[in-house]
């Protein structure tokens, strides 16, 4: 699966949970600048959108949860942390998996 993330600096924590959870490729954009954030289009290889809603204005969000509604792609929205990351993304993908938070920090 194919996983762009939207939002932060800094994703490596949240990239190893996503590659944990099935993501093969993770493409990050960190989003700071808003003048090189309109002119972008959600890769086409795309099939889950994760946006880290700490980062990001409104208008961005509303940007691309546009773009990938109108391609069903699913979009997990969440804070910055890893827990909160994982909490959200399997919600929307049905997952029933127990989060660990002590194996969390050895690993990371």
């Amino acid at each position: 699966m194919s996983v762009l993330v939207i939002g932060a600096d800094e994703i490596n924590p949240i990239r190893a949970v996503l590659s944990d959870l099935g993501a093969d490729e993770v493409l990050h954009w960190d989003a700071r600048k808003k003048s090189s954030v309109n002119r972008k289009i959600i890769p086409q290889n795309t099939e889950c959108v994760v946006m880290l809603t700490s980062f990001l204005n409104h208008n961005t969000m509303k940007l691309f949860k546009s773009q990938a509604k109108k391609r069903n792609i699913p979009v997990v929205c969440a804070k910055r942390s890893v827990s909160c990351v994982y909490s959200e993304y399997c919600k929307v993908f049905g997952l029933n998996k127990e989060y660990d938070c002590d194996e969390c920090q050895k690993s990371f």
